[in-house]
């Protein structure tokens, strides 16, 4: 067992490995930013909340900014971003997105990732990413025990393959290819199991 006061005596980088690889598995993906200036930034994160459906809002988990953060300086700044899940295939090249790049420098290019846009959408995507989403900036909230703060966004675009679609709007992210991860270093690809259908008291759960 590891109690509160030896975790507490754990060095800041196994201490940081630790818990978050023991959370487990996690979306990883990327998010796209452009600054007020014009430069365009991508970063990998693996804190994607759901936050409700209705609006459909989504939120992450951004550190405290009391060192450069780019990412988060945009998203406050413009009020846009994308959402990009990643491809198996690209786990090098997002990985690479979180070192340390100057704020004049765009990770797309040096990490070997092509920005598109849709429409209109000022924020850019992931050209390889199977899945893109469109994010508006909604809200911050400060979690004070931390410095930490929850970004939450709704939900203005989907771009996907709709062969990755059921018709009950289950998106199948096995098929799609997309990478999950676990900590900070460590990436896995995604496998379904199998889908159950709703729980009820008086019926056992079946196979959809």
């Amino acid at each position: 067992m590891i109690d509160a006061a030896q975790l507490s005596q754990f060095e800041s980088r196994y201490r940081a490995t630790l818990i978050n690889s023991l959370a487990g598995i996690k979306q990883a993906f990327l998010i796209g930013t452009k600054s007020s200036d014009g430069i365009s930034n991508v970063a990998i994160f693996n804190s994607l909340i759901h936050i409700g459906a209705n609006p459909p809002l989504w939120g992450f988990i951004c550190r405290p900014d009391t060192v450069q953060r780019d990412t988060l300086r945009n998203i406050l700044e413009t009020k846009h971003y994308t959402i990009n899940f990643i491809h198996q295939a690209d786990v090098e090249k997002a990985h690479q997105t979180s070192a340390k790049f100057s704020s004049d420098t765009s990770e797309f290019e040096a990490c070997g990732l092509n920005e598109s846009y849709f429409n209109s959408f000022p924020a850019p995507s992931v050209a390889e990413s199977p899945i893109s989403i469109g994010m508006k900036f909604e809200e911050k909230v400060d979690i004070t025990m931390n410095g930490t703060m929850l970004i939450i966004g709704s939900i203005q675009f989907i771009d996907l393959d709709e062969e990755w679609l059921a018709t009950d709007g289950f998106v199948d992210l096995a098929k799609a290819k997309t990478l999950t991860c676990a900590g900070l270093d460590a990436y896995f690809e995604n496998h379904l199991l199998q889908r159950l259908s709703y729980a009820k008291t008086d019926k056992w759960p079946s196979k959809i």
